[in-house]
């Protein structure tokens, strides 16, 4: 929930900045979060090694599955053909 709750306050923060004047004064958007060891600072490594691990998985389930699901899939459309 912190999750959606911070990124749904940085992209208000966006909008804000993308309709606002050129004159109009900017203020940070968060002046509360800064530094390292902010409790809220996020694990970006390990988002990106669930993404690059879930990548692998497709590739190596592709690659495993790949002749029985194009075999299935050429029987359908000569089924669907006829």
């Amino acid at each position: 929930m912190r999750f959606m709750a911070r990124h749904g306050i940085a992209i208000a923060n966006v909008l804000m900045a993308l309709t606002r004047s050129p004159s109009a004064p900017t203020r940070p958007a968060h002046p509360k979060v800064t530094g390292p060891d902010h409790p809220e600072r996020g694990d970006v490594p390990g988002w990106v090694m669930i993404t690059l691990m879930s990548a692998v998985l497709v590739a190596a389930l592709l690659a495993l599955a790949g002749p029985a699901l194009e075999a299935m899939f050429n029987q359908a459309m000569d089924t669907v053909g006829k």
